[in-house]
């Protein structure tokens, strides 16, 4: 028997900066067994720096300069977290994430620096800065299609130089753009300084020499009154900590946190820092993104060695460095010693420049596949079926229905008068009492390592069946398999799993009544939930023909997830799948409380659970796929072939009429916290679209049941 290696310590990554990409890309190709990997960040990808300026001035694409974390993640074995950090308890070694609290037991921080200028008047509320990158891109593209403008930069050093010129490049002759600067351009040697401001003549960018004092809706006010008129303000000067650390025991210098030659936080051995967040004691250096490479090696190094009883490495950051500025349009400046009296400059530095940003990116998109070792006396058909695409998780791990229904139709059963339906619905309906009672199970395999995340989105799921029959969620059982791991990070999961599932179910008003786990392969999530109906239960059985059918929700989440377990989805599509499963369909289940027929969409797929309507309504139905809303993403993956474990079962139980195409794919791709499928009075369709739009709820008449014979039609 294959024994399964225990998770005996909690790594925690904060903040997808360069140094923590690398880090989880060497993870990945030599992991250690027993450590469970954490990466922290508000956001599913990271801009890399070196391609800003070129991003900027149209020269790339968000797609060529985004970092991919989840994907990254998923290639490192790692979980990603999306949220952002905002607090850090050294001595109960617990980080705060909005609401939540994740152990660990050595810790990491990489979260870089911020643009903004806090003593700037005005700049939190009229002001971008350049850090984030995701805040200043959302700024930058709403200035672009507003017609662009007048820009404004705060800040002389590299950083801003360029900026303003893939700025004046971008917006042509219909823009300007100055920047303010202190004392001319820093951080640059004399004969660099001198070529970039001889750049910023050429490009009309003018360089105002002053200190920003205020910002407002009209532009900016310098300290001796001078005002110059934006439409848009960007904060590129300095380099501003991040708040939260002050607010920690983390020793700080000027609010960056001090680290040894080890990158261990000076006082805590087993939290480590690196990137513009640390401030090395040993060896100070300007905040410049090229020391991340180095330091990235050094520190999972000491990562491994922190959780092995290993040896600690030492960091010495390089004294000289090359700086590749970027002059706008495509050509580039060079400088590695300042003292030289040369700078190279033009087309043939950029594309140096360029050649080396992509070889970087390369390291991030070209991941290698990892082969499953097979071993060498394992029976027929063992390395065929591990050569094959992952099983998937969520829905599309569920049995098929056909195998589901031929044993359920064996079964015997004893009549209960207090027993209103059996197998077929959402739902089992009982009589307790005088009130009608639903009753119903649902569990995922999990697929992300996020007990939390994936708590969420279970009891989401399992809530679907008693919203589609028109119930209000009254209690639950856990049930809940862990996968084995030391005593103090089973605790962890635990906690993280319940306070998730206890905050769903309590918005929901149902009670969490206990459960049970147990200890497995991997981790399972799953509830038993039982909701009270004011009147009769909402069934698939009520359909008319000439009923519109409303989908609330979108399609295609098993398509996402089979792809994000091959390293083929977009980490920003998979995060907003996440999001939205975990979101659930309360707001949608109380606007469709009159409907005639409902269920929730799952396992089965849109048509799947389509067709259960037909069959108990004895009726048929046409559908539009062109009217069915469909996840970002995944209809491009379907098209390139990518489809869910469960596909095969679900085309075969219901099968549509008509032309076959990616996106009639689509219709029987199983799906995890699904929408409700709805069938209203024609009459009522649209007023109910309406009204769960400005709920907030995605939601479509995607078409309607027929008289004609039991099944699905295109139209």
């Amino acid at each position: 028997m294959q024994t399964q290696i225990p998770l005996t310590r909690d790594i925690v990554l904060i903040g997808g900066g360069h140094a923590h990409a690398l880090v989880l890309r060497m993870w990945g190709m030599r992991r250690v067994p027993g450590v469970r990997l954490t990466l922290i960040d508000p956001q599913p990808v990271a801009t890399y720096t070196g391609m800003l300026p070129g991003l900027v001035a149209g020269h790339y694409t968000e797609e060529e300069t985004g970092i991919d974390l989840v994907r990254l993640c998923r290639f490192a074995g790692a979980r990603m977290v999306l949220g952002a950090v905002t607090g850090m308890d050294l001595a109960a070694r617990r980080i705060t994430v909005g609401g939540r609290e994740i152990g660990y037991d050595v810790a990491s921080v990489d979260i870089g620096i911020t643009g903004d200028l806090p003593a700037v008047e005005g700049f939190a509320a009229h002001g971008v800065p350049v850090k984030p990158f995701g805040r200043f891109m959302a700024g930058w593209s709403g200035f672009l299609s507003r017609g662009g403008g007048a820009v404004t930069v705060i800040g002389g050093g590299l950083g801003g130089v360029e900026l303003a010129l893939a700025m004046r490049h971008r917006l042509g002759p219909s823009g300007s753009v100055q920047i303010v600067a202190g004392d001319g351009i820093a951080g640059a040697g004399a004969a660099l300084s001198a070529r970039l401001r001889a750049e910023l003549d050429r490009g009309g960018v003018a360089l105002v020499e002053g200190r920003v004092v205020a910002v407002d809706a009209g532009g900016v006010t310098l300290a001796d009154g001078q005002r110059l008129r934006a439409d848009l303000v960007v904060g590129a000067g300095g380099a501003t900590p991040h708040g939260w650390p002050a607010t920690t025991d983390l020793p700080l210098n000027n609010g960056f946190i001090r680290v040894r030659d080890t990158l261990q936080v000076v006082g805590h051995d087993e939290v480590f820092a690196a990137g513009d967040c640390a401030q090395l004691t040993h060896a100070p250096r300007p905040k410049a993104g090229v020391y991340a490479v180095r330091a990235a090696r050094v520190l999972v190094a000491n990562l491994r060695a922190s959780v092995t009883g290993g040896r600690m490495r030492r960091y010495h950051p390089q004294r000289h460095f090359l700086r590749l500025v970027s002059l706008g349009d495509r050509r580039a400046a060079a400088e590695k010693w300042p003292g030289l009296p040369l700078v190279p400059a033009g087309a043939a530095v950029w594309h140096w420049k360029d050649r080396i940003d992509r070889r970087f990116m390369r390291r991030f998109t070209d991941l290698p596949r990892m082969a499953v070792a097979v071993p060498a006396d394992a029976a027929e058909g063992v390395a065929e079926i591990l050569g094959q695409a992952p099983l998937c998780a969520g829905c599309g791990s569920k049995v098929g229905s056909g195998v589901l229904s031929q044993v359920l139709g064996r079964l015997p059963q004893v009549p209960r008068d207090d027993v209103l339906t059996g197998p077929g619905d959402d739902a089992g309906v009982l009589a307790i009492g005088g009130q009608k009672q639903v009753l119903t199970t649902d569990h995922l395999r999990a697929f992300t390592d996020d007990p939390g995340l994936m708590a969420r989105i279970a009891a989401q799921h399992a809530l679907g069946d008693v919203r589609a029959m028109g119930a209000q969620a009254q209690s639950a059982l856990a049930q809940i398999i862990l996968p084995r791991a030391a005593d103090a990070v089973q605790a962890r999961m635990m906690e993280e799993i319940m306070t998730a599932a206890g905050e769903v179910f309590a918005a929901e008003g149902a009670v969490i009544l206990g459960g049970h786990s147990t200890m497995g392969a991997e981790l399972t999530i799953g509830f038993t939930v039982t909701g009270l109906c004011d009147g009769d239960p909402v069934t698939v059985g009520g359909a008319r023909a000439g009923d519109a059918l409303i989908l609330t929700g979108r399609i295609g989440s098993g398509v996402l997830l089979a792809a994000e377990m091959q390293g083929r989805a977009k980490g920003a599509d998979v995060a907003a799948l996440w999001s939205a499963m975990a979101g659930g369909q309360g707001a949608a289940a109380e606007a469709l409380r009159g409907a005639r027929a409902m269920t929730d969409v799952t396992g089965f797929g849109l048509a799947g659970h389509l067709m259960a309507i037909c069959r108990s309504s004895g009726l048929g139905a046409e559908i539009d796929p062109a009217s069915v809303p469909v996840y970002s993403g995944a209809l491009e993956l379907s098209e390139t072939g990518v489809r869910s474990t469960l596909y095969a079962s679900n085309l075969l139980a219901a099968p549509v009429f008509g032309r076959t195409d990616a996106r009639v794919a689509l219709l029987h791709d199983p799906q995890t916290a699904g929408g409700l499928l709805a069938a209203v009075a024609p009459d009522r369709a649209d007023g109910l679209v309406a009204d769960l739009r400005a709920r907030g709820v995605t939601a479509a008449v995607i078409g309607r049941m027929t008289e004609g014979p039991v099944g699905i039609v295109l139209v």
